[in-house]
């Protein structure tokens, strides 16, 4: 009979959920992927509006500064994103280690309780071939007590013909 684990379908629906965590994770390694790369796009615009001003016309001065304050207040507000998504990745992560120690508990179990099953499987195969080893033993004894009380009464008859 094959090892079949009593909690399989709790160890499933934990790996399902370690599984569909890990996706989550993902999706918000994306978003804070998707945050830096809206920052590193405002840097270089207020890079790029910093050296437009320099070889602008006086007069414009007022606007770029107007929007290169805008650009630094954006700036900051995408900092603010990024270390809110940041937050919700690295909570999301402490949600996939804690279901990851959770599936490995069981994985564990499930190892132990394989082990266990290996162990008293052989253990009533040992028993059947020492039960087997025992029967064999009282036959061949038996079959041995018979040809020894062949021999006897063979030997017996023998001698009472003799006598004769």
């Amino acid at each position: 009979m094959p090892f079949v684990y009593r909690l399989q379908k709790i160890l499933d629906f934990r790996i399902r959920k370690k599984e569909e965590q890990l996706l989550v994770v993902q999706k918000a390694q994306q978003e804070v992927y998707l945050a830096e790369q809206r920052i590193k796009e405002n840097e270089e615009e207020i890079q790029q509006t910093i050296q437009n001003r320099k070889n602008s016309d006086y007069k414009m001065m007022e606007y770029f500064d107007k929007y290169l304050h805008h650009l630094w207040d954006k700036a900051d507000a995408l900092q603010a994103e990024l270390e809110r998504v940041q937050a919700i990745l690295d909570e999301e992560k402490m949600k996939l280690v804690k279901l990851e120690q959770a599936v490995k508990v069981l994985e564990k179990h499930k190892e132990k309780q394989r082990e266990l099953y290996l162990e008293e499987e052989k253990a009533i195969e040992l028993r059947q071939f020492s039960e087997i080893g025992v029967q064999r033993f009282f036959l061949q004894a038996r079959e041995q007590q018979e040809e020894e009380e062949e021999l006897r009464k063979l030997a017996e008859y023998s001698e009472y013909e003799m006598e004769e």
